[in-house]
């Protein structure tokens, strides 16, 4: 069955932490022994891996972020001109791997069901990987007026906030709402046609965002707040709300976000495995009465790896275990068929039609 995963920092991967994303993991990881710091070592994702495991379609981000060895304060570029730059080399690197027929920009509907009926007729995989572009915090625009000025570069999907507070608004560990830039920023991005992603927006924000932006909404990563505590988590009342606007939520695999006995920092190596992923998942099916909008959102090697993923996963090629565990809590070929793929290829069908 082909894989679509709402959320790969795949660019950052290549350029910030240089990974050359054309080799394997175990390649990578080789390259990588002997080095210290977090997440060094312990890749999970490459473009090989991903092909091995059918993940055919992926919203892969745009992040105007430094890599985590930095230090906190530092992480984020200290200027939106600098923010830019990093995001538009990102693009540079995602249309470097168009041009070699690795990878594919995906834009439309008809692009969109010409790729995945292209993935789901011929099973060779030898095929371009799909990806929708997105922005995971908006630092990156220099002003709000440059919402049509992305779109036209190929972005699809916003997310106006990451970690703490930016120009816009206010982050995961930040409590507080949009700016008055940020307001605006909502309001251009609907006139542009690029959807929100309420993912990593802190609560009051969230709340503002649903107010002031009327168009199709997403949670490309996200667990649930009922099963492991923080900001970071939906809510059931988020969850109804995402619901109420035919939103779909993908599922995060950062181990943190999974099990509220793994702490980030305190454990080594991940001790959980997937099937806390399905608790979140079904939790959110419950809400619903279906299984229409959940899916795969996993922020693999997001700023972590090996260490801090489900411990039955060594890479992404292993998303492909999510089936047998579904099947096992009951749900039928066609959910499992929604969760792995279709919810998200229908969730783009309604929004781009």
């Amino acid at each position: 069955m082909i894989v679509f995963d709402a959320h790969l920092d795949l660019a950052w991967n290549a350029i910030d932490w240089n990974r050359d994303l054309k080799k394997t993991v175990w390649d990578i990881r080789k390259d990588e022994s002997g080095m210290s710091g977090r997440c060094r070592g312990n890749a999970t994702v490459s473009l090989p891996q991903m092909r091995e495991g059918k993940v055919a379609l992926a919203i892969a981000t745009l992040l105007p972020k430094l890599i985590r060895e930095v230090q906190p304060p530092l992480q984020f570029f200290q200027s939106r001109e600098a923010a830019y730059a990093s995001a538009r080399g990102q693009l540079a690197y995602y249309r470097a791997l168009e041009e070699s027929d690795r990878v594919r920009l995906l834009t439309t509907a008809d692009e969109l069901n010409a790729h995945t009926t292209e993935w789901l007729t011929d099973e060779s995989g030898d095929h371009p990987l799909g990806f929708v572009l997105s922005m995971e915090g908006a630092d990156a625009f220099i002003t709000a007026d440059q919402a049509e000025h992305w779109y036209d570069l190929g972005l699809r999907i916003v997310g106006p906030a990451h970690y703490g507070l930016n120009a816009y608004a206010n982050g995961t560990g930040s409590p507080g709402g949009f700016t008055s830039e940020g307001k605006d920023l909502l309001r251009q991005m609907q006139k542009a046609g690029l959807l929100l992603d309420v993912t990593h927006l802190a609560d009051d924000a969230f709340w503002e965002a649903m107010d002031i932006y009327d168009g199709p909404v997403l949670a490309s990563h996200h667990n649930c707040r009922s099963l492991v505590s923080g900001d970071r988590q939906l809510t059931d009342e988020q969850i109804r709300v995402l619901l109420d606007r035919d939103a779909v939520i993908g599922s995060a695999f950062d181990c943190w976000m999974l099990d509220p006995n793994w702490i980030r920092g305190q454990e080594e190596w991940a001790t959980v495995g997937m099937e806390v992923v399905v608790d979140h998942m079904d939790h959110i099916c419950q809400i619903a009465g279906n299984s229409k909008h959940v899916a795969l959102g996993t922020d693999l090697d997001g700023g972590f790896g090996k260490e801090q993923s489900p411990a039955d996963m060594d890479t992404i090629a292993d998303l492909q275990k999510l089936s047998e565990l579904l099947q096992a809590r009951g749900y039928s070929p066609e959910d499992i068929k929604g969760i792995m793929y279709r919810n998200w290829v229908d969730f783009f069908n309604r929004v781009w039609s």
